[in-house]
């Protein structure tokens, strides 16, 4: 067979379940690695879990996900008001499983906040996006800063959090969701194309190495924090913070429960017209 594209969310989160991978890896946003997966650009890849939702034509890797029981950390909304006074939110479209998720969370809470694409293009630092002087939002006009809020994701919403800490209150997506429906939310899923061939050894071979990270974790913190994979990306952090991110507010399973959470969240989709009604079937590998 011709060698294996696989691409890769390129957050920390993902980090137990790539570090390793004995060959070449596409890193990218997760709206853009869906776009490829969807394309045939990539045979294989750790994406949005909405994008299986969308398009399930996929087979997933059984028993692997980025998932939390509760409070994620890294997807939250950054607000300075109470959430129910907020009156326009900010959307990241790097992840279209965290806008949507975002979507049917203020609709079962009856929320009218307008949710308006992401303008950074239009100011210098995430101070501005979030109410400094000189930002008019382009579709509320002069919204008072109190009234607005960002969805964050990934690296750059720990980095805020980390830095903006005393600033902002975070609502935290993943501890809405467990609220809600008393069950695991689930970030990302390994999606491999149906013309791939030997999907079950990809699987196989993705397990082992997810297994592998999570036994020798100490050892993945200490290269995350030196930078030595990514250098730069995480130079702020320390070890204390990533143990208890990867222990505690990661999950990195695809079990039952991941399941039934991924089943509830296609329904609430379909409730509120987000997707089609559809009988979900998984095709693990």
């Amino acid at each position: 067979m011709n060698i294996l594209r696989i691409g890769c969310v390129k957050y920390l989160n993902a980090r137990p379940l790539i570090r390793g991978w004995p060959r070449e890896v596409d890193f990218d946003h997760p709206s853009a690695l869906c776009k490829r997966l969807a394309k045939g650009e990539l045979d294989v890849a750790l994406v949005s879990s909405f994008e299986f939702l969308r398009n399930p034509i996929y087979r997933i890797v059984d028993d692997v996900s980025i998932s939390s029981d509760g409070p994620v950390y890294s997807v939250v909304v950054a607000h300075r008001r109470d959430i129910s006074q907020i009156q326009e939110i900010e959307l990241d479209p790097a992840s279209q499983t965290a806008v949507n998720l975002l979507r049917c969370l203020l609709a079962e809470r009856g929320s009218r906040a307008r949710l308006v694409p992401n303008r950074k293009s239009e100011i210098k630092g995430e101070r501005d996006v979030l109410g400094s002087a000189g930002y008019q939002p382009a579709v509320a006009g002069n919204l008072p800063a109190t009234h607005r809020a960002r969805l964050l994701i990934g690296d750059q919403a720990i980095r805020f959090r980390q830095e903006q800490a005393s600033e902002f209150h975070f609502w935290d997506l993943g501890e809405q969701w467990k609220k809600l429906v008393g069950l695991p939310f689930v970030y990302a899923l390994w999606l491999i194309r149906p013309e791939v061939p030997n999907a079950k050894t990809i699987a196989s071979r993705l397990r082992t190495l997810r297994n592998e990270n999570l036994a020798n974790l100490d050892e993945l913190i200490a290269e995350a924090v030196a930078g030595v994979a990514d250098p730069g990306s995480s130079e702020q952090l320390d070890r204390d913070f990533l143990g208890r991110y990867y222990r505690e507010h990661l999950r990195f399973s695809f079990g039952e429960e991941e399941k039934e959470g991924l089943r509830t969240f296609a329904n609430l989709c379909a409730r509120h017209g987000l997707l089609e009604k559809r009988d979900l079937k998984f095709d693990l590998v």
